[in-house]
């Protein structure tokens, strides 16, 4: 016999229940503490009451509260789909990936046609990697409300992705129609395309002067602003916009350099060569190619290149390799940088590791014999790849420090790099990749390909040759013409990345030496030579 559905709460709790919220969306967090605080002394197994204290937790950043409230509403409630996004998303910004999973199959088994459970959940996709899954979501909500810019933002930033450029430029007109003042919207447009002239950039420098515009909105429009000043060789004014909008980027981020330098010791004094040699053998797939280093120094030129050979599918970036080792480890903790995840991953079973990550690649490798996961930051994890897949291959990018630092800072990331929007962090971080690659050369010497982007940029073909050679495939020509290739860009070149070979951006930083002198004065304290 079917389970009665619970009644109604009374009339006086619903209006104090919709006070709450409206209290909520109007940033009247007291006064809707105080409706929560009424609600569930009269009645303490509300579900909505439990629902809007996890809201007003997520609006505080008081993760435990949003945890322990969106758990009581999933208790009284089984089918509750809002609750379960929430959960998944807040375990995927938390690291803890088994939960995250769970969670997310219960909100899609339980979804029923919300556009705004939709919408989160191609979100937590997107975080996981599964960007087909994402987009798919990311229509859905769309479809059963169109108009509303927050999804036509998230489908937006979608089509840039799966490289289509004309769909997203015609999403965000219309978005734009609707919410001229839209600063994400600008700076998605400002990413789509080359500037041709200054008109754009006026509509910009408006948005950005308007009086108590919050540091989230300065670091869009700022951004955009400098994308497109240089796009017009507008060097000094370029500058000035990329700086203001990292010093914005900066407020809203939070970034434990100590963590990080505890996280890179730990690498250093874990994965040792005498570790690997005592690894029993790994998982036997030979189709990953991992190309990594650090991002916006050529990874997706490299990517292009292979992903040009008919054996070889472009994967995108994907985060499934971290993510495996942490649902192995069962790892609970928030922390971005973690040593002691370091070390509990050395102790995985490597044929296990490996094997988790061709499971979870599945959906996003393709059907060709070879797949490039083109995440740039799993350099840190080399060790782990030898262990876990010692018959892929890996690729690793080397560019110019100042060229690779500057390339960093003047690019808005989503959630990722927080070291990037200060000149000295950024350097320091920097030292701390060129000392970690260092070692990983001496350690495991001739088990990774050092590509350098200088060279390839300038004289592509031997080049190209030689990576191909060292992947162990056979030459095609194709592998020159990759600039004629569809699909999927993760990148934020995505303007670019349809170009030939090109060597406008090496030494670049030579434009900006003045400002850019206390990074500079950074690198040279870290022993790192500038040319």
């Amino acid at each position: 016999m079917a389970e009665k559905a619970p009644a109604p709460p009374p009339q006086w709790l619903q209006k104090i229940l919709r006070a709450g919220f409206k209290a909520l969306n109007e940033n009247r967090i007291k006064e809707a503490s105080a409706h929560c605080r009424k609600l569930l002394s009269a009645k303490p197994d509300l579900v909505e009451g439990h629902f809007l204290v996890g809201l007003i937790a997520l609006h505080m950043n008081d993760r435990k509260t949003a945890f322990n409230a969106f758990g009581s509403v999933t208790t009284l409630k089984k089918d509750h789909a809002a609750a379960w996004a929430n959960m998944a998303k807040l375990c995927m910004s938390q690291g803890q990936v088994n939960r995250a999973d769970k969670a997310l199959e219960e909100a899609v088994t339980h979804e029923s046609g919300d556009p705004l459970i939709q919408d989160m959940i191609g979100t937590i996709f997107s975080q996981m990697g599964e960007h087909s899954s994402a987009q798919a979501w990311f229509k859905k909500a769309n479809k059963h409300h169109p108009g509303h810019p927050p999804f036509m933002t998230n489908l937006a930033n979608s089509y840039i992705y799966f490289g289509d450029t004309e769909g997203a430029e015609k999403l965000l007109a219309d978005l734009l129609a609707i919410q001229p003042n839209n600063p994400q919207a600008h700076w998605i447009l400002s990413g789509s395309r080359s500037a041709k002239s200054e008109e754009h950039i006026d509509q910009l420098e408006k948005l950005a002067l308007v009086e108590h515009a919050p540091p989230q909105a300065l670091a869009f429009l700022n951004y955009a602003r400098g994308k497109e000043l240089e796009d017009l060789q507008q060097w000094d004014r370029a500058f000035d916009a990329f700086s203001m909008g990292a010093s914005a980027r900066r407020q809203e981020i939070e970034y434990d350099e100590a963590s990080e330098a505890d996280m890179f010791k730990a690498l250093e004094d874990t994965y040792t060569k005498e570790w690997l040699d005592a690894q029993q053998s790994g998982h036997s797939d030979a189709s990953p190619i991992f190309v990594v280093g650090q991002p916006r120094t050529g990874t997706t030129l490299v990517e292009r290149i292979i992903t040009s050979h008919s054996k070889v599918h472009s994967a995108g970036e994907l985060r499934q390799f971290e993510l495996s080792f942490r649902r192995l480890s069962n790892y609970q903790e928030p922390k971005r940088f973690s040593a002691e995840l370091i070390k509990k991953a050395a102790h995985l079973d490597g044929e296990k590791l490996g094997a988790t990550y061709i499971e979870t690649t599945h959906k996003m490798r393709g059907n060709l014999p070879r797949f490039v996961d083109k995440l740039p930051t799993n350099y840190l994890y080399v060790p782990l790849i030898l262990k876990a897949l010692p018959n892929a291959k890996i690729v690793h990018l080397v560019r110019d420090p100042v060229d690779a630092c500057f390339a960093s800072f003047k690019q808005l990331f989503a959630d990722a790099y927080p070291h990037s929007y200060e000149q000295t962090e950024m350097a320091r971080h920097h030292a701390r990749y060129r000392k970690l690659m260092m070692t990983w050369r001496e350690r495991f010497p001739g088990q990774f390909f050092d590509i350098s982007y200088e060279d390839t940029a300038r004289n592509l073909e031997p080049n190209a040759r030689e990576l191909i050679d060292y992947l162990g495939l056979s030459w095609e020509d194709s592998c020159l013409n990759f600039h004629q290739q569809a699909g999927a860009v993760s990148t934020a070149s995505a303007a670019q990345v349809r170009e030939p070979a090109h060597t406008r951006s090496i030494g670049r930083w030579k434009r900006y030496e003045q400002q850019l002198s206390p990074m500079l004065e950074a690198l040279v304290q870290e022993d790192i030579d500038i040319q």
